[in-house]
C-alpha cells in the first residue's frame, strides 16, 4: 500500500502542490507572462489538437512553442524534444523551466496541453491563459478524482482564467465549460451535430484523412460574427474525431485573426502526430495502425473510424495500466470485442498490479461481446504479443496496436523499461517480410 492509497491523501497534499507551483513561478519569474498561451484540455484529442494549432500558427509565421504528452520545444519538428515522462503536464518546476526555454527562443505563442491532474494540483499557477480549448470529456482518471463531476470541475478550471474559450458543443459537458469563463470572456463553439459557430458540413472521411467545410467567422468585440464565404478544411490524419480536433484548431485560428488561407494551409500541413493513428506501411499486404487509445471513448472512436474501411479481419492488441481506471477495463474489452475478429490482451503500464489480473478483466468484456476463447489470446509480454499480432495477419487484415502510442518506456513492478510500440511493431513487420 502506498501513501496515495490512504483515504483523503490527494486532498491533503494540495497545499504542498500549491506551494511548489508558487515557488516555481517565483524562481523562474513567471515565464508564462512572456507568451500568449493557448491551453488545451479534454479527455481525448488534446495532443493532436495541440499539434494542429502549433503547426497552423508556425506555418502562418508566428513563432509558437509546444508542450504536449508527446513532445515539447520550439517552432519545427526538428526543434522538439520527445517527452519521456508518462505525464502530459509535467510538474510545476519542470513546466516553468521549459516555458522559460521556449520564451528565450523568441516565441510569441505557446500551445500547452493541460490535464485534469495539473489543474487540480495548481501546476499552471501564474500561467496566463489567453485561449482555452476543450476537446471532449468522458470518463477517465476517476481513480484520482473519484467522481465524474469532480473530473469535469477540474477541467473547467482552465477556462476560469481565459480571455477566450473554444468549446465542443456536441459534448454533454459543454455548458459547464462555457459557464466557467469570466463574464468578460468570449467563446466560440464548434461541432458537427449541434448548432455551432464553427460547424462542419459536407464531411468526407477516408483512410487518408478528412475533408469538410465550415463557416468563416470574425471576432467583433464580444461577438462572434459569421462573414461571407467558408473554409475548406483537409487533414492528413483520418478519423471523424479529427474533424473535431481540426475544428478546434480552426476556431483558435479564427480567434487569433488568421486568414482562411492560413488556417487551411496550416491544418493540412500536419502529416502525423507520433503515436496517434500512425500507419506503418513497410510493404506488408495488411494494414497496421499504432495509436495511444486507452479510454473507452478513444477505443470507440478508433474502432468506429477505421473498421468500416477494412477489407479483411480486425486484429486488435491492447492492455490496461495498473492503478488506473480499473472500472473501465471490461468496457474497453467489450468495445474491442465488438469490432475485432481476434484480440490479443497484453501488458501495459502494469506498475505493481498483477498483469494477469488486469488482462482477465479485458477478457471478461471481450467475451461479453461474443468472442470465443479461440478469438482471444492472452500474451503478457508486450513484445511477444506484438509479434503474434503481426504473424496472425493475412492479406487485407487490419492490425491495431493500442494503448501506449508515443511512449518510450513501459512501467512494470520493478520500474520503467525501455519500450516503444512503433519500433517494436516495425521490427516485427520487418521480420515477417524477411
Amino acid at each position: 500500500m502506498s501513501f496515495k492509497d490512504i483515504p483523503g491523501y490527494n486532498q491533503a497534499v494540495l497545499p504542498y502542490h500549491l506551494a511548489q507551483s508558487a515557488a516555481a513561478g517565483v524562481r523562474y519569474k513567471f515565464p508564462g507572462r512572456r507568451l500568449r498561451i493557448i491551453g488545451v484540455t479534454g479527455t481525448n484529442g488534446k495532443t493532436t489538437t495541440s499539434f494542429m494549432i502549433w503547426k497552423m500558427l508556425n506555418e502562418a509565421g508566428f513563432k509558437t512553442g509546444l508542450m504536449t504528452t508527446v513532445a515539447w520545444g520550439g517552432f519545427s519538428e526538428d526543434e522538439l524534444t520527445k517527452q519521456i515522462e508518462h505525464m502530459t503536464t509535467v510538474d510545476a518546476m519542470t513546466l516553468n523551466r521549459r516555458i522559460t526555454k521556449i520564451a528565450d527562443l523568441g516565441a510569441e505563442f505557446l500551445v500547452l496541453e493541460v490535464t485534469s491532474h495539473a489543474l487540480a494540483q495548481f501546476r499552471i499557477l501564474g500561467i496566463p491563459i489567453e485561449v482555452a480549448v476543450m476537446t471532449n470529456v468522458t470518463h477517465e482518471h476517476l481513480d484520482y478524482h473519484k467522481t465524474f463531476s469532480r473530473y469535469v470541475k477540474a477541467k473547467t478550471k482552465l477556462f476560469s482564467k481565459a480571455r477566450f474559450g473554444v468549446v465542443n458543443v456536441d459534448d454533454p459537458s459543454a455548458d459547464a465549460f462555457i459557464s466557467a469563463l469570466p463574464s468578460s470572456s468570449v467563446y466560440v463553439t464548434y461541432g458537427i451535430k449541434n448548432k455551432a459557430d464553427e460547424r462542419a458540413t459536407s464531411v468526407k472521411l477516408s483512410s487518408s484523412g478528412v475533408k469538410y467545410s465550415c463557416d468563416d467567422i470574425n471576432m467583433v468585440g464580444s461577438e462572434v460574427v459569421k462573414v461571407d464565404g467558408s473554409l475548406s478544411i483537409s487533414t492528413q490524419i483520418p478519423g471523424e474525431f479529427n474533424v473535431y480536433n481540426s475544428l478546434a484548431a480552426v476556431s483558435v485560428g479564427q480567434i487569433l485573426g488568421l486568414t482562411p488561407g492560413q488556417i487551411e494551409k496550416g491544418i493540412l500541413a500536419l502529416s502525423e502526430v507520433e503515436g496517434r493513428m500512425n500507419r506503418l506501411s513497410l510493404g506488408q499486404n495488411f494494414e497496421v495502425i499504432v495509436d495511444f487509445a486507452h479510454t473507452p471513448d478513444a477505443f470507440l472512436k478508433v474502432f468506429s473510424s477505421v473498421c468500416p474501411h477494412k477489407s479483411g479481419r480486425v486484429i486488435s492488441l491492447f492492455g490496461g495500466a495498473g492503478r488506473r481506471d480499473e472500472s473501465t477495463r471490461a468496457e474497453r474489452g467489450e468495445i474491442a470485442g465488438k469490432y475485432s475478429d481476434l484480440i490479443i490482451v497484453t501488458e501495459d503500464d502494469s506498475r505493481d498490479e498483477n498483469p494477469a489480473a488486469i488482462a482477465s478483466e479485458f477478457v471478461e468484456g471481450a467475451k461479453k461481446a461474443g468472442l470465443s476463447d479461440e478469438q482471444i489470446i492472452v500474451e503478457l509480454d508486450r513484445s511477444k504479443a506484438i509479434s503474434r499480432a503481426i504473424s496472425e495477419a493475412r492479406e487485407g487484415d487490419l492490425v491495431l496496436i493500442l494503448g501506449k502510442g508515443h511512449e518510450k518506456t513501459i512501467l512494470r513492478a520493478d520500474g520503467p523499461h525501455k519500450f516503444e510500440d512503433l519500433k517494436v511493431t516495425e521490427a516485427a513487420i520487418k521480420r515477417l517480410l524477411g
